[in-house]
């Protein structure tokens, strides 16, 4: 069984988390910036971690995941919605020293401009360790339009195939308490 934390910001803040135990992190940010640091401490333990925001000022998001001790397994979601013409920028790095061997660092960054916003992606693997298994990803863009089309074609209109996309991009897990993440979804509701 893990532990599941649930954070919303509505403004700028710094988390520090010692990760002991297994680890489920669902962070929902609406326009705010947020500097995170994960420290992986136990051997064995795994963190997944959500992170979900909805922007509409300049912002940055910048998390840094270490794997202090070996056999750890870290996967990051990072998932953004830029919706005027404004920046967002997210530093993603996972960090694994030589002593940290068998370690799994994956990254999975994507934000979604809806207007013409500049975002920025820097997904960074800092690994001093041959024995693990990491990988990354950025994109940045809108919706495809064939997406889009295939929910028209189903007889759903522009803007609620719109706000389905939104909704399975910002809320990207099943087992998300919705009742614990009102004030996001509602958000959501604004775009």
């Amino acid at each position: 069984m893990s532990k599941v934390l649930y954070v919303i910001d509505t403004k700028n803040k710094d988390y520090k988390y010692k990760i002991d135990e297994d680890t489920i992190i669902y962070h929902f940010s609406i326009n705010s910036s947020s500097k995170v640091t994960i420290d992986l401490i136990t051997e064995g333990v795994n963190l997944y971690y959500y992170y979900n925001n909805i922007n509409y000022d300049d912002n940055e998001f910048n998390i840094k995941v270490n794997h202090k001790v070996g056999n750890t397994h870290s996967e990051l979601y990072n998932h953004g919605v830029n919706v005027k013409n404004n920046k967002l920028t997210y530093y993603v790095d996972g960090i694994i020293p030589k002593k940290s061997a068998k370690c799994i660092c994956n990254q999975d960054n994507q934000i979604i401009n809806i207007r013409d916003g500049k975002s920025t992606i820097w997904p960074n693997l800092l690994i001093d360790n041959y024995d693990v298994d990491s990988n990354h990803s950025a994109y940045i863009g809108k919706f495809s339009e064939e997406k889009i089309f295939y929910l028209m074609s189903r007889g759903i209109n522009r803007e609620d195939a719109t706000r389905l996309l939104l909704e399975s991009f910002l809320i990207n897990s099943d087992s998300i308490d919705l009742n614990k993440i009102d004030e996001f979804v509602k958000e959501i509701d604004k775009i």
